[in-house]
């Protein structure tokens, strides 16, 4: 039993993240699927992609759901999706958010959540020059 991952963004953003990803990592530990939502794109359409997404990475404990930004078009399917469907949705995926949850394959549905959390949050810094 595990968890899956699927990333539902904008365009390509989800598909460059995870191909970045498995470039620095050399490995995708987590059965992941990608699902990028184009404007013109009919959003019953897609949630009835997502829906087949996500059973097919769902290894028996859940999906994690990751998405770009809160309140746009990817994170209403993601939203639906949770509904019904054994599975916790975060907005705002970033790069260490990935990194991390790839680093953890084993842990459980929650656990994960709060590992795609922490490498989101420990991820943004602002980069400043060091003044003696």
């Amino acid at each position: 039993m595990s968890v899956g991952l699927l990333i539902i963004t904008h365009n390509d953003v989800g598909r460059v993240l995870l191909d970045a990803t498995v470039g620095m990592l050399g490995v995708q530990p987590i059965p992941t699927a990608v699902l990028g939502v184009i404007s013109d794109t009919d959003p019953d359409a897609m949630l009835d992609r997502a829906y087949q997404l996500a059973r097919e990475v769902d290894g028996g404990d859940g999906v994690l759901v990751l998405t770009d930004l809160f309140g746009s078009t990817p994170s209403n399917i993601a939203w639906a999706l949770q509904r019904d469907q054994h599975a916790i949705v975060i907005a705002g995926v970033n790069l260490p958010m990935l990194l991390r949850v790839m680093n953890y394959p084993k842990l459980s549905l929650d656990e994960l959540a709060e590992k795609a959390l922490s490498g989101g949050r420990d991820g943004v810094l602002m980069c400043k020059e060091l003044r003696q």
